[in-house]
């Protein structure tokens, strides 16, 4: 047998190489960003990194267009953003086998919110499938852009977090399940591609028709099947949930659902039909109990497994332990990790830019709006330094709404308003943001966090590194350049580890009427080795432990050994500085008015 372990990220990519996908379009996202990194290195293919996840499903149909096989992939909240192009697709069709996979993350591991993309399969009448492990991912792949190929529709594979980064057991050999079809070119139909609503409304039954033929497909479907046992218990399940069930429930009768829409409505009576006391477990919202329930069947499920969070053993347990299915006192599945009770909170890395910047920030006592990436993190004390975030591009807006209504209303506060934003951010949704400034002329002060690299999903391109995701060479926009076209005068750039410059650059800003920008440049510290020559060190002797080093948060500062004073009545702390992760950013030094902290000496 030809296997190998391979995460569901990796077996995506692999199922989409081996079905015959020539394109493939994204914007990174956790945790789906490994599809593409993996995608982008079989021989044959073009990958690339768009700027939003509009832009890339717009690549991805005008690429599926033509016939050729099409690959996009999103995190759950990029599908938001990309909504607008896909609610028309699906009433347009689409010659090419087009997969759109989308990646939800229950649990928030690295997100916003945990919404449950189930319901846009539904909203957009498109057909969804539904992996439970990396084997199921790689088959689902050339099954949906079958039926995309076959019912004129894009396809959606719902993965989640624990699929997309979870490991199993992989068939490397090709599926096979029918010959790619081949590429017919792009061909006129005005009626079928042209969404003016006299075509619109010609093209909408249709959408109704194929509907009905999927839910015939759904019936039959050889994702959606019954393991039959005990008949006391059925448990209608889907995802990873199913592997949960079968851990927890091993006897229990099981209807296991990949294809989940169009959900098998005759199945599901047949299954409920079977056994004595019908459940479903899912995560997040109740969208296979609530259309259960529709049909008319007694159905359990949200009563006992919460709508928050993921699923795990534990909690599928304790859920039928509560549903008197499953005794009180069972042990537990099995023990806790060392250290679990005390996990780590998320950091700024050791000698991140961000951090000088946002330490400096906080003496302006300024509203702050941020956006999404890694300087989120100075919401964590000790910098503490924002207000607020939202989504990709909002940072902007928000704060001109802000200005604008304080100055309309005639709100007394002194405070001044600053957007903090990406440079990848920027190019995703904060171009149109800064736009609206300019033209409606704000009183903003937008600092631009330019570090050459999309950091928070793990150090991808973007439109300013002069990379392309396959790493070739190409043009790295230069945002000053850019946004002195948009028609603002107000841009420089700084350096956030030259403190007291930054802070000077703040205040000129904040006494300019009108909108400004400040960009700050420095590469993100993951893009280099550590500079011994230049790792700090504290002389504990001169050390006061007035703890100002502490306020920055950075993960190599820590409390020392407690020490006495010269007179022997009093103890105190000294700091810590590990020169094993230090990166020599020099922030510690500059904020250090002891002047205990210096270079290591040779």
């Amino acid at each position: 047998m030809n296997n190998h372990i391979l995460s569901g990220n990796e077996a995506v990519a692999l199922g989409a190489y081996q079905a015959g996908v020539k394109v493939a379009s994204a914007y990174p996202g956790t945790p789906s960003t490994e599809i593409l990194q993996n995608f982008c290195t079989y021989d044959g293919v073009y990958a690339e990194w768009a700027p939003n996840e509009k832009v890339a499903l717009e690549v991805a149909i005008g690429s599926a267009m033509t016939g050729v096989r099409t690959l996009f992939t999103t995190k759950h909240v990029g599908l938001n953003v990309a909504a607008d192009p896909l609610m028309t697709l699906a009433y347009t069709g689409i010659p090419g086998g087009l997969l759109m996979v989308c990646a939800d993350d229950p649990g928030m591991h690295s997100s916003q919110n945990e919404q449950d993309n189930r319901f846009y399969a539904r909203f957009a009448q498109i057909p969804m499938l539904e992996p439970s492990d990396s084997q199921e991912a790689k088959d689902m792949v050339e099954a949906g852009l079958l039926l995309s190929e076959q019912y004129d529709t894009p396809t959606l594979l719902r993965m989640t977090t624990r699929v997309c980064h979870s490991k199993g057991i992989v068939s490397m050999d090709a599926a096979n399940q029918a010959p790619v079809p081949k590429p017919e070119g792009f061909k006129r139909d005005l009626k079928k591609f042209v969404m003016i609503p006299a075509f619109a409304k010609l093209r909408h039954p249709l959408v109704l028709e194929r509907e009905e033929k999927l839910k015939a497909i759904s019936e039959k479907s050889p994702f959606n099947r019954m393991e039959m046992k005990d008949t006391q218990i059925g448990i209608i399940t889907s995802g990873i949930s199913y592997q949960y069930v079968k851990e927890i429930m091993p006897e229990a009768s099981v209807l296991k659902l990949g294809m989940t829409f169009p959900l098998p409505t005759t199945l599901i009576r047949e299954f409920a039909g079977k056994v004595d006391r019908l459940f479903v477990v899912e995560e997040l919202e109740p969208y296979i109990e609530d259309a259960i329930r529709i049909m008319g069947l007694p159905v359990e499920g949200k009563t006992f497994f919460p709508r928050l969070d993921e699923l795990s053993p534990d909690t599928v347990t304790a859920g039928f332990v509560k549903a008197g299915v499953l005794p009180s006192d069972l042990p537990p599945l099995r023990e806790k990790a060392p250290g679990s009770d005390m996990p780590r909170p998320p950091l700024l890395c050791s000698g991140c830019p961000h951090r000088a910047l946002f330490y400096t920030l906080n003496k302006m006592k300024a509203i702050v709006h941020s956006d999404i990436g890694c300087y989120t993190l100075s919401v964590l004390p000790p910098l503490q330094s924002i207000e607020t975030t939202l989504c990709m591009g909002a940072s902007i807006s928000m704060a001109h709404g802000t200005a604008k209504a304080m100055e309309k209303a005639g709100i007394d506060d002194a405070r001044p308003v600053f957007a903090a934003i990406g440079d990848s951010t920027f190019f995703h949704s904060g171009i149109t943001s800064l736009l609206d400034v300019i033209y409606n002329k704000g009183n903003v002060n937008v600092i631009i966090l330019d570090n050459r690299i999309t950091a928070m999903t793990g150090g991808q391109q973007n439109p300013g590194t002069g990379k392309t995701l396959q790493m070739e060479d190409t043009n790295a926009v230069d945002i000053m350049t850019l946004i002195k076209g948009m028609g603002c005068s107000r841009v420089r750039e700084i350096d956030p580890f030259d403190m007291e410059g930054t802070l000077a650059a703040l205040k000129e800003e904040v006494a300019h009427d009108g909108p400004s920008v400040l960009i700050t440049k420095r590469p993100c510290i993951q893009l280099f080795r550590p500079d011994p020559k230049a790792v700090r060190v504290v002389n504990p002797n001169a050390c006061i432990g007035c703890k100002m080093c502490l306020k920055l948060g950075c993960p190599s500062i820590s409390q020392g050994d407690v020490i006495p004073d010269e007179k022997g009545k009093k103890e105190r702390r000294y700091a810590f500085i590990d020169a094993t992760t230090c990166y020599g950013c020099a922030i510690c030094e500059k904020v250090c008015k002891q002047n205990a902290i210096s270079v290591k000496k040779a």
